[in-house]
């Protein structure tokens, strides 16, 4: 196949090999890691169709588009290393003929462990994760970043992306308080935001996901997932609203 599957991998020992399994068939598979502290780097040294390579992040965008400059070819699938890619989608993948102009897109099934989110928003989420990289790649956003797709067809390919995002409820905390912080340092002075705001959103985040989303048919995943939403939506305002009197401050006493 004419495609490179490109990986980025930080501390990722408990998902990465059932990741890299799901891709033997490729040639070129660049795993991009930065900065792992547990077993990742030895776990990707063991696949003979791996370029391991260890780099610096800077946000998601850049980092994903200078990962995929190591590529040795010009088709580009982006796989995170909690998601699995089923044999479906490898056989699409493997015999279907790739138009430069089109980005494609992907239909993607969320597990909690091994148990699956049919709910919540998560379920059957279609992401755009395949381009050629000679004629697009991703805007430079640090999160919520996306293929770049102005004058390209979209279109969705067969097959599904198996997404094992948590393994625990503390991974739920921990990119509580990452994604927050992210959003915070990359709209302050540029949003505005205060206690009142950080509750609401908070609030309605969790109604939403809970009851609008009918997360409750979830089980108790459904309220882990629900909760972490309110507490994450919570987080981005309020440490928003820090940052700006923050920068209120540093502007006042210069």
């Amino acid at each position: 196949m004419n495609i490179s599957v490109v990986v980025l991998a930080k501390n990722s020992e408990s998902t990465l090999e059932k990741t890299l399994e799901a891709l033997k068939g490729f040639d070129d598979v660049v795993v991009y890691d930065n900065g792992s502290e547990d077993s990742t780097v030895q776990i990707a040294q063991k696949y003979s169709n791996v370029n391991l390579i260890e780099g610096e992040f800077r946000g998601f965008g850049w980092t994903k588009n200078r990962a995929s400059s190591f590529a040795k070819n010009d088709w580009i699938l982006i796989i995170d290393s909690d998601e699995v890619v089923d044999s479906q989608l490898f056989e699409t993948l493997k015999n279907k003929k790739f138009d430069d102009n089109t980005v494609y897109k992907l239909n993607f099934k969320a597990f909690y462990k091994d148990i699956q989110v049919k709910y919540c928003g998560w379920n059957n989420q279609k992401i755009k994760r395949l381009y050629n990289k000679k004629f697009t790649k991703y805007n430079s956003n640090d999160v919520h970043e996306d293929i770049i797709t102005d004058g390209f067809k979209i279109e969705e390919l067969e097959g599904n992306v198996e997404h094992y995002s948590y393994q625990s409820i503390s991974q739920f905390v921990i990119k509580a308080d990452y994604y927050s912080s992210l959003y915070a340092k990359n709209n302050v002075g540029k949003k505005k935001s205060s206690p009142t705001k950080a509750f609401f959103n908070a609030m309605y985040s969790f109604f939403r996901t809970y009851f609008l989303k009918k997360g409750f048919l979830d089980g108790y995943v459904g309220l882990i997932i629900a909760y972490s939403h309110m507490v994450t939506n919570f987080y981005k305002y309020i440490k928003l609203y820090e940052a700006n009197k923050e920068l209120e401050n540093e502007s006042t006493n210069n």
